[in-house]
């Protein structure tokens, strides 16, 4: 009996293995923001869940038999009875892994060198405990040692990755040592640096289409934001025939964006505004004004460079002020930014929102104005597009070629896309990711839609000590314009279901649920033909795949 538990053991334990390294990896190996996530109610449920207590109480029951196990009763039934429970407790675990793996929900890493190095030394422990154990005749000790090791997993797991962290560090600087040593070749080559709490990738997108139109654009592509996505990037496809290098830069920490500076040395800086997302990484608001905030992207650039503000941004104003070396600062609100004593560059008027396009005029101080129609979702990419508009300007391209060249933009370049279902229900799929301001802008884009309209979200994280004011402004602004909200995970839906009954929602109307076949059911019964669901953040894949084939 004692070689099925062994077997059942290992893929139980394996399980626990590959999600802890998912969820390490998830967080980009980043110690504080893999410690969030256990502050959230999905992360205390990872610690104290029935399970786990399970465990715990037949550990303690082991333990507590070890001094009596010489008596006659401990070596007869009891002793069955121990190995039975153990038995029946890692296969039902087992069945659980075999069901993950057959509904393709068994949440894994990537499989990068890295994970795959991480995956190889869990094993290699896993098989440790099962050669010890398999020489333990004693099943009491037997026991004691499969359920600590298995209690203690996520702990081992995430040892495993820290100990390794200092080589994973070494290796990352010699990369990006080449990376740099590389594009400081590159002498004619215009490096763009564009960072920002939020509009980053849209931006990127926008700016790279807009100047393929006259250059060769090389651009990060999707999640390539960090050092070591961006010096990949650079070390395999950045060649002598490219004239423009457009990079992402996302950080977690003060100093972060210095660094991917360092590697890029960028000449032109975008910073597309910041708010309170990844507070919490980042300990305070200085610390984020510094990294997200494009203070270190603007120490970086040279004398000559430029840098390119959000002028609609409370905190992009004050840096704009305070930047001496040329700059350029675009807006929306005109007027707002005029009250600031700050002259905007270029600025849009007439933003016209239609179900698949944006209209809009584009104005500058050169009294030039060019008119917009762009097939993309939603008014809040009017910013982003005026940040690619005013970077292009510089490259000496005329608003009527940029108008022209945004022609070529796709929907699926924004953060939003648009789906209809067979059914003939809309779905506006924005799960790539979620901040405060996104869900806002998606909120206002939502409500230019005449029928019912419904909300799919999970809670905002890594927002630090403003979350609480953050969820109500959120749930205020659903209950201003949707009729049905589902959020999917616990932490801050009562403060959302404040803000929403604030704003005349029915309490009935505000629903936690998390399980992906009772929002579908209550979605069902609730919509109909023109109807439009709004998925935003990050929702099961597998949710979002259901709710386009409905």
């Amino acid at each position: 009996m004692n070689y099925l538990i062994i077997i059942f053991w290992f893929f139980s334990v394996f399980k626990n293995a590959l999600f802890y390294l998912y969820l390490w990896q998830l967080k980009e190996y980043q110690f504080y923001r893999f410690l969030d996530h256990f502050r959230t109610e999905k992360g205390k449920r990872l610690i104290f869940n029935k399970i786990i207590i399970l465990k715990i109480f037949i550990l303690f029951f082991f333990l507590l038999f070890i001094p009596f196990q010489k008596t006659i009763v401990i070596k007869g039934f009891l002793l069955f009875f121990l190995q039975s429970i153990l038995l029946f407790i890692y296969f039902a675990e087992f069945f659980i892994f075999l069901f993950k793996i057959f509904q393709k929900k068994l949440k894994k890493p990537v499989l990068t060198k890295k994970a795959i190095l991480l995956i190889s030394l869990s094993v290699f422990f896993i098989f440790l405990i099962c050669a010890y154990s398999i020489f333990l005749k004693n099943i009491l000790y037997f026991g004691v040692y499969l359920l600590i090791f298995d209690i203690l997993s996520p702990i081992i797991f995430s040892l495993i990755v820290l100990i390794l962290e200092p080589f994973s560090i070494l290796l990352r600087k010699k990369i990006m040592r080449k990376a740099e040593e590389k594009i400081s070749n590159f002498k004619e080559l215009i490096t763009i640096g564009i960072t920002g709490s939020f509009g980053k990738t849209s931006t990127k997108e926008f700016l790279s289409t807009i100047l393929s139109e006259k250059f060769n654009v090389l651009k990060t592509k999707e999640h390539q934001n960090s050092e070591m996505g961006i010096s990949n990037c650079i070390l395999n496809e950045l060649n002598l025939n490219h004239q423009v290098f457009i990079a992402e830069m996302g950080a977690y920490r003060k100093g972060g964006i210095k660094m991917l500076a360092n590697i890029v040395k960028p000449k032109i800086g975008i910073i597309t505004g910041v708010n309170e997302q990844h507070l919490a990484t980042f300990g305070s608001i200085e610390n984020l004004l510094s990294a997200e905030g494009g203070k270190e992207l603007i120490e970086s650039l040279p004398s000559d460079g430029l840098v390119i503000f959000n002028g609609d941004n409370k905190y992009l104003k004050d840096l704009y002020k305070e930047t001496f070396i040329l700059k350029r600062i675009y807006s929306v609100n005109k007027l707002d930014l005029e009250k600031s004593g700050i002259e905007p560059d270029f600025w849009a008027e007439d933003i016209k929102v239609e179900k698949r396009f944006i209209h809009f005029t584009v104005k500058n101080k050169n009294n030039e104005i060019e008119h917009f129609t762009i097939n993309i979702l939603g008014a809040h990419n009017v910013s982003n597009i005026l940040a690619a508009i005013t970077t292009a300007y510089d490259f000496g391209m005329s608003l009527k070629e940029i108008s022209q060249a945004c022609l070529k933009i796709k929907p699926e370049q924004g953060s939003i896309h648009l789906f209809e279902t067979k059914s003939g229900l809309n779905i506006l799929d924005s799960s790539y990711s979620a901040n405060p301001d996104g869900v806002i802008a998606d909120l206002n884009y939502l409500s230019i839609y005449p029928r019912k309209k419904i909300i799919i979200m999970p809670c905002l994280i890594e927002l630090g000590k403003v979350s609480k004011e953050i969820h109500q402004k959120i749930g205020r602004k659903i209950g201003e314009v949707c009729d049905l909200s589902i959020i999917t995970t616990k932490d801050r839906y009562e403060d959302i279901k404040k803000g929403a009954i604030e704003s005349g929602m029915k309490e009935e109307n505000i629903i936690f649920d998390e399980n992906t076949d009772t929002i579908l059911k209550r979605i069902k019964n609730f919509v109909s033909v023109g109807d439009v669901v709004l998925i935003e953040g990050r929702v099961s894949k597998e949710l979002v795949e259901r709710l386009k084939s409905l």
